[in-house]
């Protein structure tokens, strides 16, 4: 907990009464009082509980003055009340000294208790600015002064630099100077600062340039607005590019990107260009798209059966009705929009609608809400179910209003409404009114909120929904989203490139919210064909895509790539013999080599949570299980069927590079493999060299990422 910088804070209207709520409660919040460590704790601290971050003022006010027997303010001599004593420490205090008996908070606060301690609102808060909420520095330790500046609704601004509190998101990269108040960036890179007044929270964007200079980037190609946006970004940042990827690594990238597949190799000398716009085309108008990206969805919307006598059931025909139900709408081509008012509205029994399996995926009305938004709006709600979100505008009437329409909803085989269903607010102990987050609570009259909910999800002017989709196909292409985590959005997680991600969102809305068209702008784009391997200079960057981020290949499709370049398929649970990963309908079907490989347990978020068994167990499992060591030597794979038809030793070598990587190998690997293999001896004499070989190919680097 700082002491602010002492200062005079700029006039409004006459000499007013102490605002309590826009003065005294930004006051606790720079004081770091009612933080979540100190007395905004759940329980309080000390016996003394303030909201957190100030969210519930009217109770603040109540905790200070009428609690403890009204002992914490002393009318008659201000500067014996407790709730001055203590922060001044002039009676014991587990927080410190956090004011000074005759700065200006303690001036602020006595005052108040002067005039009577009074819960007194001179006006509403509209909105803050804060300067400069963007700043490129010259170099490092760039110095620039912040200010804040508050708008009310009776036309008065004021400084508000003294109440509010600043924090560097990496304190380790950035400098803040109390007195004046400053921000100094100690190290190259784009750093955010959290401002935090009142009920506003307002990132500063800080960025510092590398030192080194880079050659222009004018002269790099620009395909569409994307480019645009990420070139921006790096001549701020002066970070150099990597090149652009020849074709054939182009058409692995993509091909796995947009199918989940390795692409068949072209052996073609002096091939003409790719038409790469015709391959993108023809990669999102397959059957293998659907396959794959039903598969992305049905992961997101947690689809998989389960049941048992504590939790509410998801029968094996609801779930490949709701997977079979996506990809129908991905091969309609059906807008985004309305696959979401489809879901959010739909009624029926699950086994023969599948968009009503969504009510299933979760135990209860307040899981549902976390769910839906995560999803939906690509937002954490959860925060707000105790107080009001500490690092978000929602409130806990937006989180149990929104519970409340889910609440009038059965949890059964059939999703039908329920007119009793309730949910009881914490803070009320009442039953929460149904309400829209953000906005009006529904009439009272209102049966089921649902409509209202999916019309104000799907509305052009909602500022999460398109963004939470957009930024989840960038993710899917470019290894990582604008905003990542991608179901945290919030204004203390900026996008990286905001300006993109606005970019994005209207191009998606303006057609039709069409997400085939997203895709092929993102695959068409420089960025996206940028080579993964770092040049001189930007080495270090992972957010700017300066060079590709390597991705790993998803479990489902890392097994459907061993499977195919080893020759021997997979057996899943009871389906059918040469299945593939990608095109299971349920996420509960048996697999330990899914489940080794790290698959989501859909029984919650798929997105940022590593597999309960971890990479170890994957690793283990790759150098010496199953998965490879019972199929590579089998007498139906490729290898031996190669071997039995007499192929020449490096003959199999050349066939296996060009399976699993998509190229032959070169002249290094080829010296490499002689020394490992006799070229002149038969294949048949050295099986085990060539298993071995083999092992090696499907367990590198180069074949189990995108790259």
């Amino acid at each position: 907990m700082d002491t602010p910088p002492t200062g005079t804070p700029s006039k409004t209207s006459g000499d007013e009464p102490i605002d309590f709520k826009n003065d005294l409660i930004p006051m606790f919040t720079k004081l770091g009082c009612n933080a979540g460590k100190c007395h905004g704790s759940a329980i309080g601290r000390g016996g003394f509980k303030l909201s957190l971050y100030g969210g519930t003022p009217e109770a603040d006010y109540d905790e200070i003055v009428r609690k403890l027997g009204g002992r914490r303010v002393n009318l008659v001599d201000p500067a014996s009340s407790l709730v001055f004593l203590k922060p001044a420490e002039i009676v014991e205090h587990g927080g410190g000294a956090v004011i000074v008996d005759d700065d200006l908070n303690a001036q602020t606060l006595t005052k108040w208790i002067a005039q009577g301690a009074r819960y007194i609102e001179n006006r509403q808060l509209i909105r803050v600015d804060v300067t400069p909420n963007r700043y490129i520095a010259s170099g490092i330790a760039d110095e620039t002064p912040l200010k804040v500046i508050a708008h009310y609704d009776d036309g008065v601004s004021r400084d508000v630099t003294y109440l509010t509190k600043f924090v560097a998101e990496d304190p380790s990269a950035v400098q803040l100077g109390s007195n004046p108040i400053t921000a100094q960036g100690m190290r190259a890179g784009r750093h955010i600062i959290i401002a935090r007044y009142s009920t506003e929270v307002i990132p500063i964007e800080l960025i510092v340039p590398h030192l080194k200079p880079v050659r222009q980037l004018v002269s790099e190609p620009r395909h569409n607005f994307i480019d645009e946006e990420v070139f921006a970004s790096l001549s701020d940042l002066r970070l150099p590019v990597s090149p652009n990827i020849p074709d054939h690594d182009f058409m692995r990238r993509v091909a796995l990107d947009l199918t989940g597949r390795m692409p068949a190799y072209q052996r073609v000398e002096d091939e003409p260009p790719m038409d790469r716009e015709a391959v993108i085309d023809g990669l999102l108008a397959s059957e293998e798209f659907i396959e794959f990206y039903t598969l992305k969805f049905a992961e997101l919307l947690r689809v998989q059966s389960k049941g048992d006598k504590n939790t509410v059931t998801t029968t094996p025909q609801a779930a490949r009705g709701f997977h079979n139900w996506l990809a129908e709408q991905l091969r309609n081509g059906v807008g985004y929009d309305q696959i979401a008012r489809e879901i959010i509205t739909a009624t029926g029994d699950t086994t023969h609608y599948g968009p009503a399996t969504f009510y299933t995926a979760v135990e209860d009305a307040r899981l549902q809400t976390e769910f839906a938004t995560e999803v939906f709006l690509g937002s954490r709600m959860k925060c707000a179910n105790c107080h009001n979100h500490p690092l978000d505008h929602w409130t806990q009437d937006d989180f149990h209003g929104l519970t409340a329409i889910f609440a009038k909803l059965t949890r059964s085989k059939v999703i039908r409404l329920n007119p009793v269903g309730k949910n009881i607010h914490p803070a009320t102990g009442k039953a929460a009114l149904m309400k829209i987050p953000g906005g009006d609570f529904l009439p009272i009259e209102t049966k089921d909120g649902r409509g209202a909910l999916a019309e104000w999800l799907t509305d052009r002017k909602n500022p999460y929904f398109a963004k939470a989709i957009v930024n989840r196909l960038w993710k899917s292409l470019m290894g990582r989203g604008l905003v990542e985590p991608v179901d945290d959005f919030r204004a203390t997680n900026p996008a990286t490139h905001p300006a993109l991600l606005d970019r994005l969102a209207d191009d998606f809305v303006q057609h039709g919210y069409d997400m085939r068209h997203t895709l092929k702008v993102i695959a068409m784009s420089s960025s996206y064909g940028r080579s993964s391997l770092p040049v001189d200079g930007n080495e270090s960057d992972n957010r700017f895509y300066s060079h590709m981020v390597q991705k790993p290949l998803s479990p489902e499709v890392l097994a459907d790539a061993i499977s195919d370049v080893l020759g021997v398929a997979s057996r899943y649970g009871d389906e059918a013999f040469g299945t593939r990963a990608v095109s299971l309908r349920d996420g509960a079907i048996q697999s330990e080599s899914l489940d080794v490989l790290g698959r989501c347990d859909r029984t919650k978020s798929c997105e940022g949570t590593p597999s309960p068994i971890g990479p170890l167990a994957q690793k283990l499992h790759l150098l010496n299980g199953n998965l490879l060591n019972a199929r590579i030597g089998a007498p139906s794979g490729r290898l031996e069927r190669l071997i039995q038809s007499k192929n020449p030793p490096l003959t199999i070598v050349r066939v296996f590079y060009e399976y699993a990587l998509n190229r032959p190998p070169n002249e290094n690997e080829v010296a490499a493999l002689k020394r490992w293999i006799d070229p002149d001896k038969p294949a048949d004499q050295q099986r085990d060299a060539l298993e071995d070989f083999v092992w090696s190919i499907v367990t590198c680097n180069e074949f189990i990422t995108n790259h």
